[in-house]
């Protein structure tokens, strides 16, 4: 099956907005799903929270392009009321958005959770790991 790992949205928004110095590591991991390297997979509620996110910077028709192109470079995993459920009643999490995103994570299969907020996963059920570390990695 090859290695399969959850795309934080802090990575997405590394390398969409070339964010300085963790944007060289974020296209080499878009870089390494793109050619089939691994495979990746963001959160639906990622999309969501980018379109929103990125309205600073792009026009409704670019974040719309953008997306699209992310979709197809990525599986994207579902948010559904069990996830949603888990994700609240698991008091080990204080962010419920990064509990989301292990939940997506454990249905997707995931390796790793490929986060700049490792803290933030300390009680994650998938291991986690700093993108430049999984860069070196693979």
């Amino acid at each position: 099956m090859g290695l399969r790992i959850l795309v934080d949205t802090n990575i997405v928004l590394d390398y969409l907005l070339c964010r300085e110095p963790y944007d060289k590591a974020a296209r080499d991991i878009v870089l390494a799903c793109k050619q089939g390297q691994v495979s990746g997979c963001i959160a639906a509620h990622t999309i969501s929270n980018l379109f929103f996110i990125l309205r600073k910077a792009f026009s409704i028709e670019e974040r719309r392009s953008l997306l699209h192109n992310l979709c197809e470079l990525f599986e994207v995993e579902g948010i559904d009321k069990a996830k949603i459920l888990k994700a609240l009643d698991n008091e080990n999490f204080p962010d419920f958005e990064d509990c989301l995103q292990m939940e997506c994570a454990k249905t997707f299969g995931a390796d790793y959770i490929v986060t700049r907020n490792i803290g933030d996963f300390k009680d994650s059920k998938i291991p986690c790991m700093e993108p430049e570390k999984f860069c070196q990695m693979i």
